[in-house]
């Protein structure tokens, strides 16, 4: 297979198995601010985007889904998302057929599946998922409040003071509050 990063691994892992999208954002966001210099820094933008979107739309936050699905849509750079082993066309249309829907008012919750074209990757995926006893593409256990709300349930402090030290950063360039 293909040398793909760890962390984009156990994100594919957790966005189709166990339906973690907080985790994902988790695991990504991580690896994004370890490397700050990688070419593909924009679609792990994407990424962590798609799995916020998702965590949004499925706890019925329809403005928080769309504005992070709009974001992924535009961050996700098809060269990059095709070096990852994804069909970036079609997650552009699955982006676009989602966020149409959501606009509309007539998403109703249901998992998506990012179209993987790497077939050594989708088989690693599976036979990954089968080592931890997970089951690949399950479907979302929406039952699960600490799953659903995990965000919430958060120490959010570091988030807090990170967006505080960002916006007064933007206020002493003259830039948006």
């Amino acid at each position: 297979m293909k040398q793909y990063p760890e962390a984009y691994l156990d994100y594919l892992l957790y966005f189709h198995a166990e339906r973690d999208y907080f985790e994902c954002h988790e695991v990504m966001e991580e690896f994004w601010k370890e490397h700050p210099g990688d070419e593909r820094g924009r679609t792990y933008v994407a990424l962590i985007q798609i799995a916020v979107g998702m965590y949004h739309i499925r706890r019925g936050n329809r403005i928080g889904a769309l504005k992070m699905l709009q974001s992924a849509k535009a961050n996700a750079e098809a060269i990059h998302i095709s070096s990852l082993g994804l069909d970036s066309d079609k997650l552009q249309h699955l982006l676009s057929e989602t966020l149409r829907l959501i606009e509309h008012n007539v998403y109703s919750y249901d998992d998506i599946n990012l179209p993987i074209a790497d077939p050594e990757l989708a088989a690693w995926c599976m036979e990954a998922c089968e080592r931890k006893g997970w089951t690949w593409l399950a479907p979302s256990p929406l039952q699960d409040e600490q799953l659903t709300h995990k965000h919430t349930k958060r120490d959010r402090s570091e988030v807090i003071l990170e967006r505080a030290r960002q916006q007064q950063i933007r206020k002493e360039k003259g830039g948006a509050k």
